[in-house]
């Protein structure tokens, strides 16, 4: 599936990601593509393939969270983000096996993966993935962290605990037609959030997991604070 979809959908795709790239280029004349350095299956290291949507200096003007209103993000990359635009040239990353379409998201290393828990490394165990549940409950990520004075802090107590817990139980629980459905739910989400939540929660009912994680992924009010999981006693 993961062959034949994304090379499916990047030749689809392609007049999009061209026209995204000559956006990118003609506003500030950097590089289209970033290739953020990510941790992938195995915590082995490789590079991820994503239309810029900051400025060229980024990564020396700020951390790895990014809020609505961070000034390095640019015009068009506002758009490309609002639209998941953005994440189409991972589907390259798909072609070469370093990702799958559904899958734990990659983390950065420093400051990442080098702080994860003891339970949070079984994230390590597949290959990261283009979507995953965490990407539709958290497509508004930016919006969370709006107004934080450190953003990596807020996403650390706020939104990291929920994803690892999502991500280790789709581990343990995944199969073909969950994969599916989670491709089907994150395209769902970009024009309707409140039905693709629903099939989330749908999703999350049938693996039993936790009324507390069920809540937060229905998104029906603030998100508790909380530890991620696996810390030692």
């Amino acid at each position: 599936m993961d062959l034949i979809l994304s090379l499916t959908l990047l030749i689809l795709a392609g007049p999009v990601i061209l026209l995204a790239m000559l956006a990118v280029v003609a506003h500030d004349r950097g590089p289209p593509i970033y290739w953020a350095p990510r941790v992938g299956r195995g915590g082995r290291d490789f590079r991820m393939a994503k239309l810029r949507t900051m400025t060229v200096d980024a990564d020396r003007r700020g951390g790895a969270s990014t809020s609505r209103s961070d000034v390095r993000v640019t015009a068009p990359g506002r758009i490309l983000r609002r639209w998941k635009i953005d994440e189409l040239p991972q589907l390259w990353n798909v072609l070469l096996g370093q990702m799958s379409l559904v899958g734990p998201r990659p983390n950065v290393r420093r400051g990442g993966v080098d702080r994860y828990t003891p339970g949070e490394l079984g994230l390590l165990a597949a290959r990261p993935g283009v979507t995953d549940l965490a990407s539709i409950v958290f497509s508004d990520e930016d919006l969370l962290l709006e107004g934080a004075a450190d953003p990596d802090a807020r996403y650390d107590r706020l939104i990291r605990p929920w994803k690892s817990r999502l991500g280790l139980l789709y581990i343990h629980r995944r199969n073909l037609w969950t994969d599916v459905r989670i491709v089907a739910l994150t395209a769902l989400a970009i024009v309707a959030k409140r039905p693709a939540l629903q099939g989330v929660d749908a999703i999350l009912a049938e693996w039993g997991a936790p009324d507390d994680l069920r809540r937060v992924c229905r998104r029906e009010g603030p998100l508790p604070w909380t530890e991620p999981p696996g810390l030692p006693a």
